[in-house]
């Protein structure tokens, strides 16, 4: 390039200027000097490279298998294979932050809103049925230190990263509470701390088998059971017994009574981690979670301690993040299970 006949300091002359200066028209760039500590301009393809090379660097992956993790009760003596006590889930949230977990929420993980440190892996951890034993707030608005939420945040505390979030899938039990202004205190409480509020149907009824009708109006009361309490939509349902209605849109999209609904995704009650939602096999109408249970029984391997022993072994299968919100990165050999949706954002390597 001969030189320019204006000066100009637009952005983008910026990197021609800081190599030659503003030139009139003849001068001979060769002969002007880049001044010391000038910094090169990258070029949009040179920068794509470079993001390229720093998500091999982590083995990136992000069309990798997440685990949903389904709570329910946490309790010091359990009653059904359903219940955690406080040790154990203290237990699965300490190996989760000492494999490199970093819980999302649902809403992040059904929007692929999944904003975590480079080389981590997303975990989804949700609590079904508003129990006390999840959440408990003492008489100054404090959680109980021996509560679901206690233990996460205790943990958290000691573990640098690892977020204390998740996902509360409400019933209208509302954490035991009968009175509106208790139910909104817990409910704003959550939601001012950065934890998700999902649908869980106001009564809990087994939606499979029931008219269009009867389903569009449980969930849109449960839908309200939230709305109702503090302004926020939930983005998110979790069936519940996992069982889909005749219909699988149903769930996804409906209106009753006045309340609409309009959700990013629906979550079974098994059996196995979840496609990563920039992955051709996510389904937002059939999403599955892993029960919280050790290997023993019909859990030997379909419930967390099996798979996470399983991603454990198979780290090429799991959700690893390059580090940046703004791209989906994965192995070049990968690219054909990538949703096309999120074309323009991938990144392979």
């Amino acid at each position: 390039m001969g030189g320019f006949g204006v000066c100009r300091t637009g952005a983008a002359a910026l990197s021609v200027l800081a190599l030659a200066g503003c030139m009139s028209s003849g001068e001979d760039t060769a002969k002007v000097a880049a001044p010391k500590g000038a910094v090169k301009a990258v070029s949009p393809q040179e920068a794509k490279q470079a993001k390229a090379a720093a998500a091999a660097k982590v083995k990136a992956n992000e069309l990798g298998q997440v685990p949903v993790l389904m709570y329910h009760r946490v309790v010091p003596k359990p009653e059904t294979s359903d219940d955690r006590t406080p040790a154990q889930f203290r237990a699965e949230l300490e190996r989760l932050a000492s494999e490199d977990y970093v819980p999302i929420t649902a809403a992040e993980y059904a929007t692929g809103k999944i904003g975590i440190p480079a080389g981590k892996h997303p975990v989804v951890l949700t609590f079904d049925d508003s129990s006390p034993s999840q959440v408990t707030l003492d008489g100054m608005g404090v959680p109980a230190p021996d509560t679901a939420l206690g233990i996460l945040l205790d943990v958290a505390a000691k573990k640098p990263g690892f977020r204390p979030v998740a996902t509360f899938y409400v019933t209208g039990d509302m954490f035991g509470k009968e009175r509106p202004d208790e139910q909104t205190q817990i409910m704003t409480w959550l939601h001012e701390h950065g934890f998700d509020l999902g649908n869980h149907t106001r009564d809990h009824l087994n939606l499979r088998g029931k008219s269009k009708e009867q389903v569009n109006k449980e969930i849109a009361a449960g839908h309200q059971v939230v709305k109702g309490r503090i302004p926020f939509d939930p983005v998110t349902l979790a069936l519940p017994y996992g069982n889909q209605p005749n219909t699988k849109a149903w769930a996804l999209r409906g209106a009753a009574n006045g309340t609409r609904y309009s959700y990013g995704g629906v979550f079974l009650a098994g059996y196995t981690p979840a496609a990563s939602p920039f992955s051709t096999d996510f389904d937002p109408m059939g999403i599955p979670r892993i029960k919280s249970q050790e290997k023993k029984g019909d859990c030997v391997k379909f419930c967390s301690t099996a798979w996470l022993d399983w991603l454990k072994a198979h780290p090429d299968e799991r959700f690893t993040s390059d580090g940046d919100i703004r791209t989906v990165a994965y192995p070049k050999f990968k690219a054909a299970f990538g949703a096309k949706r999120y074309s323009a954002y991938a990144l392979s390597y």
